[in-house]
């Protein structure tokens, strides 16, 4: 199938959805980085709630066990968000399978702490083409799907929802290869939302705090805290345990963020019917708009 077929499929299919109940009832989402973290967090959140849910993953055993855990209002696609024909079948196959695609949930990242001297643009160059590129890459396909949905019937309206982080809010030592992506991706929003708002296609952001429990942190070899004290973003910290006691006492409220808190602003974003090109932050009062 080509993306023009896979378009005119979901046309027809704009009024043929799954009708489970929950705030979610009669929606098809995707969720790209979907296996792990944050990602399979707002997957549990959006299946509870009455979605049918695509799971899209870089990694196939990843992805397959999380559809396993999910269960049958979820499905398994292989796609790397860095490579456009990736993301473009990714789209395709979503269709192809689910008959359109109503909720698109761009949250693939991956993040290389370091500061200036020691950070390789290679490294730098892997950070940006997966944060800045592939939020792009994946707004740029999903549209016309939507697009068409939207032709089909001029009432229908859809939500591409950025995973952010408060790094995209505030800058962040010995991080600026993914702070500086996700700067980046808070313009794309804000453009996207401008010229997609024509076809009822809703851009938001969600900017999580940190998510201190899940991997991206707390594992053992790769996770942020090994990398922020290898690069010694955390000033006298000696241990990890001394890393991670530093970010907690940055948050008035003391606690990480966790998926139920960004699936909270989910919600709402896809309720509002009256609001995109917003960045929501979540971050218990880490970081406060101005």
């Amino acid at each position: 199938m080509t993306l023009e077929e896979a378009k005119v499929l979901a046309a027809k299919n704009v009024h043929n959805r799954p009708a489970w109940p929950g705030r979610l009832s009669g929606k098809i989402a995707v969720v790209t980085g979907g296996a792990q973290g944050f990602g399979f967090g707002l997957a549990t959140a959006m299946v509870r709630e009455g979605a049918l849910v695509i799971i899209a993953n870089r990694g196939e055993k990843a992805g397959l066990a999380a559809v396993e855990k999910l269960g049958d209002h979820s499905i398994f696609i292989q796609a790397d968000v860095s490579d456009p024909a990736s993301v473009e079948q990714l789209m395709i196959k979503a269709v192809e399978k689910c008959g359109g695609i109503d909720i698109f949930v761009s949250n693939a990242g991956i993040l290389k702490a370091g500061a200036l001297p020691s950070l390789s643009p290679e490294d730098f160059d892997a950070v940006t083409k997966t944060n800045y590129y592939g939020y792009y890459y994946c707004v740029k396909y999903v549209s016309e799907i939507m697009k068409a949905q939207y032709e089909a019937d001029p009432n229908y309206m859809s939500d591409i929802i950025q995973v952010n982080s408060k790094s995209g809010l505030t800058g962040s030592k010995n991080n600026f290869a993914y702070s500086g992506a996700k700067f980046g991706g808070m313009g794309l929003t804000q453009s996207f939302a401008l010229e997609l708002i024509e076809w009822n296609i809703k851009v938001n952001s969600i900017c999580p705090g940190n998510f201190y429990d899940g991997p991206l942190w707390s594992d053992p070899e790769k996770g942020l805290f090994v990398q922020y004290l290898k690069a010694g973003k955390v000033p006298g910290a000696k241990t990890v345990e001394d890393v991670k006691a530093a970010y907690l006492a940055k948050s008035p409220i003391h606690r990480g963020c966790t998926p139920e808190d960004v699936a909270k602003a989910l919600f709402y974003v896809v309720d509002q019917t009256f609001e995109t090109g917003q960045a929501i932050p979540v971050t218990g009062g880490q970081t406060m708009l101005n």
